[in-house]
């Protein structure tokens, strides 16, 4: 079953680029992941959300790219909540903001 998992907490968006350099979760996808977008509160806290075709496909993913990574350069892993994916929609616009 597919899974959406939101990331939140404490992580400056300098922080951000440098997991995403070192995961490089764009050029090297992980196995059932589905889609992933990132925004920065006004107070400095990111919010992720990814959605993974199933739990045991984020859970790799977290364990040996993303802990390594957070633990390589002593960053705080935010907190995450799991939940069922019900729908997923992704629209033609999506294309423009694609990195």
């Amino acid at each position: 079953m597919a899974v959406l998992a939101i990331f939140s907490g404490q992580l400056t968006k300098a922080d951000y680029e440098t997991l995403r350099r070192e995961v490089n979760w764009e050029g090297n996808y992980a196995p059932g992941g589905v889609f992933h977008a990132a925004g920065f509160d006004e107070n400095g806290g990111i919010h992720v959300a990814d959605v993974w075709e199933s739990q045991a496909h984020l859970d790799a993913f977290v364990a040996e790219r993303l802990v390594p990574a957070f633990q390589k350069h002593d960053l705080q892993p935010p907190q995450v909540d799991v939940f069922p994916v019900h729908n997923v929609n992704a629209y033609s616009s999506i294309d423009k903001y694609k990195v």
